[in-house]
């Protein structure tokens, strides 16, 4: 880290302490070369995640949005939304891209749903997959079944 003062290039950590939400350190340095003390902090660099909408617009990935989605499907179901959100949410930051289709997004709700709660799951895709009647509706339901016994999907 380079000095403020005398603009040298060594010096060394004498304290870091996280700051209270703990996005950020808070590091007391000393130069090497003259002796004096500054601080610097270290945060996590983020890459913003945008979503790639069907009808072509991008905006901002929203959590609060996405689980405003997952939890109309699981209204009084026993199913952990935070825990999906952050999921999803982990998945995405790993992927490294920034960013992500609502297709994809819907799929991976989908995917963790039917792993979790199968109410909640046809509740979400009647809605994702925009079932026009109740034929649409038994066709997902039978494929549905068909994966539970071990059929092909």
């Amino acid at each position: 880290m380079k000095c403020p003062a005398c603009g040298a290039r060594d010096s060394r950590v004498l304290d870091s302490r996280p700051q209270e939400d703990y996005s950020s350190i808070k590091r007391r340095r000393e130069c090497s070369a003259c002796g004096k003390r500054f601080t610097t902090y270290e945060m996590v660099e983020t890459v913003p995640l945008f979503v790639l909408k069907k009808n072509g617009q991008r905006e901002p990935f929203d959590r609060h949005k996405l689980q405003s989605g997952i939890l109309k499907a699981c209204q009084k179901r026993p199913v952990d939304v935070d825990a999906i959100c952050t999921d999803i949410e982990n998945e995405l930051a790993n992927s490294l891209e920034n960013e992500v289709t609502s297709i994809k997004l819907g799929e991976m709700v989908m995917e963790r749903l039917r792993q979790v709660d199968e109410v909640s799951y046809v509740r979400f895709a009647s809605v994702y997959r925009e079932f026009r009647d109740i034929d649409t509706f038994l066709n997902e339901l039978k494929v549905m079944m068909k994966s539970k016994k071990g059929g092909p999907r």
